[in-house]
């Protein structure tokens, strides 16, 4: 999530999306950019209901949806061959990813 300022803000919320990657981070394939955001909340601080407050809800929907499926997967997920061998640990053969390819 970000904030910048300016009416568009579409090229950090990309940049940022590409960041996210690059720190091979999953990003949700949704995204959403609330133009002049200081016009769309009210005194008490909360979203005035508006398509702006409609699309941020989908996307917040969307990201818990990606958590909820992601979270159990999150040690297959983490491993990786170059870390294992920086650390010295071998392959272990119950979890070499080569083993799903015959299912």
């Amino acid at each position: 999530m970000q904030v910048s300022g300016g009416s568009q803000s579409f090229n950090a919320v990309n940049t940022l999306r590409l960041l996210g990657r690059w720190m091979r981070m999953f990003t949700i394939p949704n995204q959403s950019s609330v133009a002049k955001a200081f016009d769309e909340f009210d005194a008490d601080g909360r979203m005035r209901p508006s398509a702006y407050y409609e699309r941020i809800v989908d996307v917040m929907e969307e990201l818990v949806r990606f958590t909820v499926l992601l979270r159990p997967q999150v040690n297959q997920l983490l491993d990786r061959y170059s870390e294992r061998k920086d650390e010295g640990r071998m392959v272990d053969p119950g979890a070499d990813l080569s083993s799903i390819t015959q299912r």
